[in-house]
């Protein structure tokens, strides 16, 4: 047979050149990749943008869906709360500036929302270190909020990082940290739908033994299993993050067990703790982690550390695939920079959100993100399937988000697996200092993705 030198050569090349096409086409780092849909923004107002506390990626939640509604808040330029409310795919916003306002110069002091399974929404911010904000709508489907009013009235004067999520029943659950960082435990507080009452679970689900405290995140997945992962932080310090732990609730959160299945005792200590991955001090390993779950119910965490052999911090996929926990780097930064010190840091990265659909080796993955090497723009790292190496990088804003990091409607993309990302420009000054810009447009990125 005569070979054809030439005519191999063309084929490579042409192969080659459609790769590079994709590349620039798709921003993507494989050849393979689902088919992604063309993302579009909705501005519902201008808002507050002089540090990062709209856009921080613990807000649970920035945005939520209930029964085909959908409701944000954000700080205005006066730092007022603020409340919108839209049918779901409408680019028509009702806004209700409340009368409360909060310290939104310091980039804790977030807000978080929620709508109960009767419709109710419920409003907590400006927290960091100081007693609890916490009202709720006067009439289901109302952004009228009534005066501020305690929940349990326990463990309600030093209070950060209020989160809720809402259970299958429709009933809600409230996290938040009691004390100082480094020095704080874990309290989770449940709200009755039929008695519209707050009762405390937990005063004390993860004790920092007054030595430490977690920085936590939490999920609950389409089975209503509620987990929980963390890293431990030794100090004020952001260097001294280490370790990530889990653990999971199947009961609405009243006892809590391994992926073994073996119950803790709680309170859960650093010494208790099952260990997810091990990462010492001083791995640029920062604080908080993101949680998703499979359809199987298999924990998944992302976040992101600098490996002992590296000096370039990149993002990690943290999972257990119901034997074991695994581990995948998914290093394509070539930026390196150190944590350390106090206070709300100007980061070239985000704290990444991690979004999970199917189960086993087709299990995707939704990485979201920002980085400088990017533009700074709202990022996604898709992998179609887990068991497929390749991943696909696709940017989903033109602009530059300064600062920003990613929250998202989480029931929206539970009932309906469509994304709806909160977006603004905002700036941070590394500490609690402020920059000087003009508000910018809070908006809505929606995406649906084809696993």
């Amino acid at each position: 047979m005569t070979n054809f030198p030439m005519i191999d050569t063309i084929r490579q090349q042409v192969s080659t050149l459609l790769c590079a096409l994709l590349l620039l086409c798709f921003s993507v780092t494989s050849c393979t990749s689902p088919r992604l849909s063309q993302p579009t923004i909705t501005t519902i107002a201008d808002g507050w943008a002089n540090n990062s506390v709209n856009t921080v990626v613990f807000r649970k939640n920035s945005l939520v869906t209930h029964k085909g509604s959908q409701y944000a808040a954000w700080y205005d330029a006066d730092r007022h709360v603020v409340l919108a409310k839209r049918k779901s795919g409408s680019d028509t916003w009702q806004i209700q500036r409340t009368e409360f306002t909060g310290n939104a110069s310091d980039a804790h002091n977030a807000i978080s929302i929620m709508v109960d399974g009767e419709g109710y929404l419920h409003l907590s911010w400006d927290h960091h270190n100081n007693k609890l904000n916490y009202a709720r709508s006067l009439t289901p489907g109302s952004l009228l909020l009534s005066e501020k009013m305690p929940m349990t009235g326990q463990h309600e004067g030093v209070v950060s990082y209020p989160e809720f999520y809402r259970l299958k029943n429709g009933n809600l659950l409230f996290f938040y940290r009691d004390g100082g960082s480094g020095q704080g435990n874990l309290v989770i507080n449940s709200f009755d739908t039929h008695t519209r009452q707050w009762t405390q679970l937990h005063s004390n689900l993860i004790s920092g033994e007054g030595k430490r405290n977690a920085y936590w995140q939490a999920h609950i997945d389409g089975k209503g299993t509620i987990h929980v992962s963390w890293v431990w932080r030794e100090s004020p310090d952001v260097a001294s993050n280490h370790d990530l732990s889990y653990a999971r609730s199947s009961d609405g959160g009243l006892t809590w067990e391994r992926t073994t299945g073996e119950p803790y005792t709680l309170p859960i200590t650093e010494a208790a703790a099952e260990i997810a991955q091990r990462i010492p001090q001083n791995s640029e390993l920062i604080n908080q982690t993101s949680m998703g779950a499979d359809a199987e119910g298999n924990p998944f965490i992302a976040t992101y550390w600098r490996e002992a052999d590296s000096d370039i911090p990149q993002y990690h996929l943290v999972y257990h695939n119901g034997d074991t926990w695994n581990t995948r780097e998914l290093d394509f930064r070539t930026t390196p920079f150190s944590l350390s010190g106090q206070g709300t840091k100007r980061i070239p990265i985000a704290r990444p959100q991690v979004l999970v659909k199917n189960a086993g080796d087709d299990t995707s993955i939704l990485l979201l993100f920002r980085d400088e090497e990017r533009g700074n723009k709202a990022s996604a790292l898709v992998i179609g399937k887990l068991s497929d190496p390749a991943w696909t990088i696709r940017d989903l804003t033109q602009e530059s988000l300064g600062a920003w990091e990613p929250s998202y409607d989480t029931e929206l993309w539970k009932e309906k697996g469509i994304l709806n990302l909160f977006v603004q420009r905002v700036e941070q000054v590394d500490g609690e200092g402020q920059a000087n810009v003009p508000p910018q447009p809070v908006q809505v990125v929606a995406w649906k993705l084809d696993f």
